[in-house]
Protein backbone atom coordinates (compact mmCIF):
# COMPACT_ATOMS: atom_id res chain seq x y z
CA UNK A 1 0.00 0.00 0.00
CA UNK A 2 1.35 3.35 -1.01
CA UNK A 3 1.16 6.11 1.49
CA UNK A 4 -0.14 9.54 -0.12
CA UNK A 5 1.93 12.76 1.14
CA UNK A 6 -0.58 15.57 2.64
CA UNK A 7 0.95 18.99 2.29
CA UNK A 8 0.66 20.83 5.28
CA UNK A 9 -1.09 24.29 5.27
CA UNK A 10 0.27 28.21 5.67
CA UNK A 11 -0.13 27.23 9.59
CA UNK A 12 2.46 23.78 9.23
CA UNK A 13 -0.37 21.76 10.22
CA UNK A 14 -2.05 19.27 7.78
CA UNK A 15 -5.59 18.38 7.34
CA UNK A 16 -5.06 15.53 9.35
CA UNK A 17 -4.00 17.38 12.34
CA UNK A 18 -7.24 19.34 11.90
CA UNK A 19 -9.48 16.37 12.44
CA UNK A 20 -11.25 16.84 15.67
CA UNK A 21 -10.84 21.16 15.76
CA UNK A 22 -13.67 23.59 16.35
CA UNK A 23 -14.67 26.61 14.69
CA UNK A 24 -17.13 28.82 16.10
CA UNK A 25 -18.39 31.18 13.19
CA UNK A 26 -17.67 34.81 13.46
CA UNK A 27 -21.20 35.78 12.69
CA UNK A 28 -25.25 35.10 13.62
CA UNK A 29 -27.83 34.12 11.34
CA UNK A 30 -31.14 35.51 12.13
CA UNK A 31 -34.19 33.99 10.01
CA UNK A 32 -36.54 36.15 8.46
CA UNK A 33 -40.00 35.58 7.24
CA UNK A 34 -40.01 36.59 4.45
CA UNK A 35 -36.65 34.06 3.61
CA UNK A 36 -38.88 31.83 4.81
CA UNK A 37 -41.22 32.21 2.37
CA UNK A 38 -38.61 32.88 -0.16
CA UNK A 39 -36.82 29.68 0.26
CA UNK A 40 -39.80 27.48 0.29
CA UNK A 41 -41.17 29.15 -3.27
CA UNK A 42 -37.42 28.12 -4.57
CA UNK A 43 -37.61 24.66 -3.26
CA UNK A 44 -41.49 24.32 -4.05
CA UNK A 45 -42.41 23.26 -0.86
CA UNK A 46 -45.89 24.97 -0.72
CA UNK A 47 -46.73 23.85 2.92
CA UNK A 48 -49.15 26.28 4.41
CA UNK A 49 -46.53 26.23 7.80
CA UNK A 50 -43.34 27.93 5.50
CA UNK A 51 -46.07 31.17 4.85
CA UNK A 52 -49.07 31.14 7.08
CA UNK A 53 -48.67 32.07 10.88
CA UNK A 54 -51.87 30.60 11.92
CA UNK A 55 -50.93 27.46 9.70
CA UNK A 56 -48.14 27.25 12.26
CA UNK A 57 -50.29 27.66 15.35
CA UNK A 58 -52.76 24.91 14.48
CA UNK A 59 -49.68 22.66 14.16
CA UNK A 60 -48.42 23.63 17.61
CA UNK A 61 -45.89 26.11 16.68
CA UNK A 62 -45.54 29.61 16.79
CA UNK A 63 -46.04 30.92 13.58
CA UNK A 64 -44.23 30.24 10.42
CA UNK A 65 -41.63 27.37 10.28
CA UNK A 66 -38.56 26.85 7.67
CA UNK A 67 -38.25 24.09 5.25
CA UNK A 68 -36.09 21.25 6.81
CA UNK A 69 -33.41 21.87 3.86
CA UNK A 70 -33.41 25.81 4.92
CA UNK A 71 -30.44 24.91 7.21
CA UNK A 72 -28.38 24.70 3.91
CA UNK A 73 -28.80 28.15 3.53
CA UNK A 74 -27.06 28.15 6.48
CA UNK A 75 -24.33 25.59 5.91
CA UNK A 76 -23.59 28.04 2.55
CA UNK A 77 -23.02 31.42 4.42
CA UNK A 78 -20.18 29.56 6.78
CA UNK A 79 -18.63 27.85 3.97
CA UNK A 80 -15.74 30.80 3.91
CA UNK A 81 -14.59 29.83 7.54
CA UNK A 82 -15.21 26.09 7.12
CA UNK A 83 -12.68 26.38 4.35
CA UNK A 84 -10.47 29.30 6.04
CA UNK A 85 -10.67 27.38 9.69
CA UNK A 86 -10.88 23.92 8.94
CA UNK A 87 -10.18 22.46 5.32
CA UNK A 88 -7.54 24.26 5.08
CA UNK A 89 -5.50 23.70 1.69
CA UNK A 90 -8.83 23.53 -0.25
CA UNK A 91 -10.87 26.02 -2.28
CA UNK A 92 -14.23 25.44 -3.21
CA UNK A 93 -13.04 24.37 -6.71
CA UNK A 94 -11.45 21.94 -5.43
CA UNK A 95 -14.09 20.03 -3.84
CA UNK A 96 -17.60 17.78 -4.89
CA UNK A 97 -20.02 17.74 -1.96
CA UNK A 98 -21.24 14.38 -1.77
CA UNK A 99 -23.02 13.38 0.81
CA UNK A 100 -25.58 15.47 3.20
CA UNK A 101 -27.38 14.53 6.52
CA UNK A 102 -29.59 17.08 8.44
CA UNK A 103 -31.24 16.50 11.95
CA UNK A 104 -33.18 18.87 12.94
CA UNK A 105 -33.57 18.99 17.14
CA UNK A 106 -36.68 21.33 16.92
CA UNK A 107 -38.27 23.20 13.77
CA UNK A 108 -36.52 26.51 12.62
CA UNK A 109 -38.44 29.69 13.17
CA UNK A 110 -38.98 33.30 12.42
CA UNK A 111 -37.00 35.13 14.19
CA UNK A 112 -34.47 32.48 15.32
CA UNK A 113 -31.04 33.62 15.84
CA UNK A 114 -28.60 31.25 14.96
CA UNK A 115 -24.46 30.33 15.77
CA UNK A 116 -22.43 27.59 14.27
CA UNK A 117 -19.75 25.45 15.53
CA UNK A 118 -18.19 23.68 12.96
CA UNK A 119 -15.79 20.53 13.45
CA UNK A 120 -13.57 18.31 11.29
CA UNK A 121 -14.84 14.92 12.21
CA UNK A 122 -12.96 13.07 9.69
CA UNK A 123 -10.52 12.78 7.02
CA UNK A 124 -8.96 9.87 4.95
CA UNK A 125 -7.54 8.74 1.58
CA UNK A 126 -8.88 6.45 -0.72
CA UNK A 127 -8.68 5.71 -4.89
CA UNK A 128 -6.23 9.52 -5.08
CA UNK A 129 -9.22 11.16 -3.19
CA UNK A 130 -9.16 13.16 0.08
CA UNK A 131 -12.53 12.46 1.83
CA UNK A 132 -13.46 14.89 4.33
CA UNK A 133 -16.18 14.82 6.58
CA UNK A 134 -17.64 18.13 8.54
CA UNK A 135 -20.02 18.85 11.27
CA UNK A 136 -22.21 21.90 11.63
CA UNK A 137 -24.01 21.83 15.41
CA UNK A 138 -26.32 24.83 15.09
CA UNK A 139 -28.04 26.66 18.23
CA UNK A 140 -30.16 29.23 18.97
CA UNK A 141 -29.71 32.52 21.18
CA UNK A 142 -30.45 30.76 24.38
CA UNK A 143 -28.07 27.76 23.34
CA UNK A 144 -30.28 25.37 22.26
CA UNK A 145 -29.22 22.50 19.51
CA UNK A 146 -31.29 23.26 17.10
CA UNK A 147 -29.97 21.65 14.17
CA UNK A 148 -27.05 18.99 13.45
CA UNK A 149 -25.59 18.64 9.83
CA UNK A 150 -22.94 16.55 8.43
CA UNK A 151 -20.98 16.79 5.25
CA UNK A 152 -18.84 14.99 3.06
CA UNK A 153 -16.68 16.57 0.78
CA UNK A 154 -14.56 14.71 -1.70
CA UNK A 155 -11.06 16.73 -3.47
CA UNK A 156 -8.82 14.89 -5.23
CA UNK A 157 -5.40 14.32 -3.70
CA UNK A 158 -2.86 16.32 -4.41
CA UNK A 159 -5.22 18.93 -6.29
CA UNK A 160 -4.40 22.31 -6.78
CA UNK A 161 -5.79 24.12 -3.69
CA UNK A 162 -5.11 27.52 -5.08
CA UNK A 163 -6.89 27.29 -8.47
CA UNK A 164 -10.67 28.97 -7.34
CA UNK A 165 -10.96 32.09 -5.36
CA UNK A 166 -13.88 31.05 -2.44
CA UNK A 167 -15.49 34.16 -2.65
CA UNK A 168 -15.45 34.96 -6.25
CA UNK A 169 -16.68 31.27 -7.06
CA UNK A 170 -19.94 31.97 -4.44
CA UNK A 171 -20.94 35.06 -5.21
CA UNK A 172 -21.40 33.67 -8.51
CA UNK A 173 -23.45 30.73 -7.23
CA UNK A 174 -25.25 32.64 -4.43
CA UNK A 175 -28.22 35.15 -5.56
CA UNK A 176 -28.92 36.95 -2.50
CA UNK A 177 -31.21 39.78 -2.57
CA UNK A 178 -30.56 43.29 -1.65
Amino acid sequence: MSTVSISPSATGHTIRDRVGAHHVVSFTYEIGREKIKEFARAVQDDHLTHFDDGAGRELGHDGVIAPVTFVSVIGTAVLPELFENLLIGYGIGDILHTDQQIKLHRPLRAGDVLSSDLSLESFRQSGGSDIMVTANDITDASGELVATTKTTFVARTGGNPESENFQGVLDGVLRQGG
